[in-house]
């Protein structure tokens, strides 16, 4: 069956797409962008506007478009921040086990069940330091 619709080959191990959907996706909504805009900024607003832009950890435009959207674009959170969230998923996951093991049996592993839930609430602390506690300023 090759060359059927979209797909390469589905001789070889599966079918694979032709073209990542992600490029298909972003070529459908680029055609939608058919105007080209230039502006001209002097030093100190170059500089204000790169400087907001790295925090955004987005690119120019895209930081443009959420400004021409009524967003204004959230610095991108600290390095550690996506480990803090996986290690909070591993957390979540294990008490839904407990949860289900409970529901199951009709027994709950107390000991086992504290245990998550303190790591659960310390990893939710480190979270909220980190994003949205302030910072003390440095002298």
């Amino acid at each position: 069956m090759t060359g059927h619709g979209p797909f390469i080959s589905c001789l070889s191990g599966g079918c694979r797409p032709l073209k990542p959907l992600r490029m298909t996706i972003r070529r459908l909504l680029m055609r939608n962008r058919n105007h080209r805009i230039e502006v001209r900024l002097n030093d100190a607003e170059y500089e204000k506007f790169m400087k907001a832009v790295t925090r955004a950890g987005i690119t120019q435009q895209g930081f443009l478009r959420h400004l021409i959207g009524g967003y204004a674009p959230r610095e991108k959170p600290p390095p550690d921040y996506y480990a803090m969230m996986e290690e909070l998923r591993r957390v979540g996951n294990n008490l839904n086990q407990i949860a289900r093991a409970v529901h199951m049996s009709g027994r709950l592993d107390k000991k086992e069940y504290d245990e998550n839930a303190a790591l659960y609430r310390e990893t939710l602390r480190k979270i909220t330091d980190a994003v949205i506690a302030p910072e003390k300023a440095k002298t």
